[in-house]
C-alpha cells in the first residue's frame, strides 16, 4: 500500500534533494580548475556556456554545503569554496567583493552590490557555526563593516549597490537585498550575540514598515513606496513573512504585523491552483504570471508558520510541478509549461532553507 503522509511526501523530496541536486554541484555542475561553480546546467547535466561567476552564487552554495557537513565530502566541498569567496572576489584595494569575475576568472562587474555582501554574511554564519573556522569569522567582521560604514544611509536603509571605489551610483535602496541583509543579520544572531547587529536588524524593520509597505493595499514594494513604475512579488511577501515570524526578536514588531496582514491577500490575489506568481501591481493586476521554483519554496515554507495550511499539499504541487528525475524545472510560464529549462546554482539555496524548516514542523 503506498503511503500518501506528508512525512512520506517529505521524506521523498529531501532524498531527492540529497541524492539528485546536491551531487550535481559535487560533480558537473563544479569547475575544479577555479573551485567554484559553475552559474547554472542544462538539463543534460553539462554546464551552460560560461560568460561570469558571480559571488553570490558562490555564497550561496557555500550556505548549501555547510548546511550537509555530514554527507561525504561535503565539508571538504564548504572549505573550498570559502577560499574560493576570498580568492576570486575579494578587492584588496578598496575592500568588499566584486559583483562577479569572467571565466579566465578576472574581475568582470567590479560593482559593489548590497546583495552579494549579504549572501557572504549569510553564509559565513553559517559556514562558521558548523566549521568554527576563526577565518570565517574574520570574514563575516569584515562583511558587516563593510555593510555599515559603506553601505548604510542613516536612516537605517543601505544602498543597493554602490561602485568599486564605493562612490554613489545612485541606486537607492530596493527591498530585495535588504530582505537578504534582514535574514543575513538573523543568521548572525544564530551565532553569537550581538548588540550593533541586533540594533542594526531593528532599525531595518523599522525602515522598510515605513518606506516599503504600501499604505492602501498593506504589501510590501520591491521600491520605496512613491516610486515610479512599483510593484509587489508574492514570493517576497512569504519570504519576509518567515523571517519576521521565524525570530523571536522581529516577531510581534510592526513590520510583522504588516505581513501578516498581508499573507492572505498575497495568498488570494498572487497564488494560482497552487502556483505562485512572479509579479503584481499594486493594485493587484498581475504583471508577470510566470511561477518559478523559489517562490513556490518560500510559500511552502512560510506555510509551515500558518496553523492549520495545507502545507502537504503545497509540497506536493512543489513535487509534481518542479522536480523531475533529474533535477528541477527553474519557472513555468502562464500556460504552465516549462519557461526556463537551465538550472542556476543559486537555486538549491532555496530548496534546502525549505526543507530545513519542513524537517522542524
Amino acid at each position: 500500500m503506498l503511503d500518501h503522509s506528508p512525512q512520506a511526501a517529505f521524506t521523498a523530496v529531501h532524498e531527492h534533494f540529497l541524492k539528485t541536486i546536491v551531487p550535481l554541484w559535487q560533480g558537473p555542475g563544479w569547475n575544479a580548475d577555479l573551485a567554484l561553480p559553475y552559474e547554472a546546467l542544462a538539463p543534460n547535466h553539462t554546464p551552460m556556456p560560461v560568460q561570469r561567476y558571480r559571488a553570490m552564487a558562490c555564497a550561496r552554495q557555500l550556505y548549501l554545503f555547510a548546511g550537509l557537513i555530514e554527507q561525504p565530502g561535503a565539508r571538504e566541498h564548504a572549505a573550498a569554496l570559502f577560499r574560493s569567496l576570498q580568492k576570486h572576489f575579494h578587492d584588496a584595494e578598496h575592500g568588499g567583493w566584486f559583483y562577479s569575475i569572467d571565466a579566465q576568472a578576472r574581475p568582470l562587474d567590479r560593482t559593489k552590490d548590497l546583495y552579494t555582501h549579504a549572501f557572504i554574511i549569510f553564509a559565513c554564519a553559517h559556514y562558521w557555526r558548523q566549521s568554527r573556522d576563526p577565518l570565517a569569522e574574520s570574514v563575516l567582521n569584515a562583511a558587516l563593516n563593510v555593510v555599515a560604514t559603506r553601505f548604510a544611509s542613516g536612516d537605517g536603509l543601505y544602498e543597493a549597490a554602490l561602485a568599486e571605489d564605493w562612490a554613489p551610483l545612485g541606486s537607492g535602496p530596493l527591498q530585495n537585498p535588504l530582505m537578504h541583509l534582514a535574514e543575513a543579520f538573523l543568521a548572525t544572531l544564530a551565532v553569537r550575540d550581538d548588540e550593533a547587529v541586533s540594533e542594526a536588524l531593528l532599525a531595518l524593520c523599522a525602515a522598510m514598515q515605513a518606506r516599503f509597505v504600501d499604505g492602501a493595499s498593506g504589501f510590501l514594494m520591491e521600491k520605496p513606496c512613491g516610486a515610479v513604475d512599483n510593484w509587489w512579488e508574492p514570493g517576497h511577501q512569504f519570504e519576509w513573512f518567515y523571517l519576521l515570524e521565524s525570530s523571536e526578536l522581529l516577531r510581534g514588531g510592526a513590520l510583522h504585523g504588516s505581513l501578516d496582514k498581508a499573507f492572505a491577500p498575497s495568498e488570494r490575489m498572487g497564488v494560482k491552483q497552487g502556483g505562485v506568481l512572479a509579479m503584481l501591481d499594486v493594485d493587484g493586476g498581475v504583471r508577470d504570471a510566470t511561477q518559478r521554483i523559489w517562490a513556490q519554496a518560500e510559500y511552502l515554507r512560510a506555510l509551515t508558520l500558518r496553523p492549520g495550511a495545507d502545507v502537504a499539499g503545497q509540497l506536493q504541487v512543489l513535487q509534481a510541478r518542479f522536480l523531475h528525475a533529474g533535477g528541477w524545472h527553474e519557472c513555468r510560464d502562464a500556460s504552465g509549461a516549462v519557461s526556463r529549462p537551465d538550472m542556476p546554482s543559486t537555486t538549491p539555496y532555496h530548496l534546502a532553507t525549505c526543507y530545513e524548516s519542513l524537517a522542524q514542523a
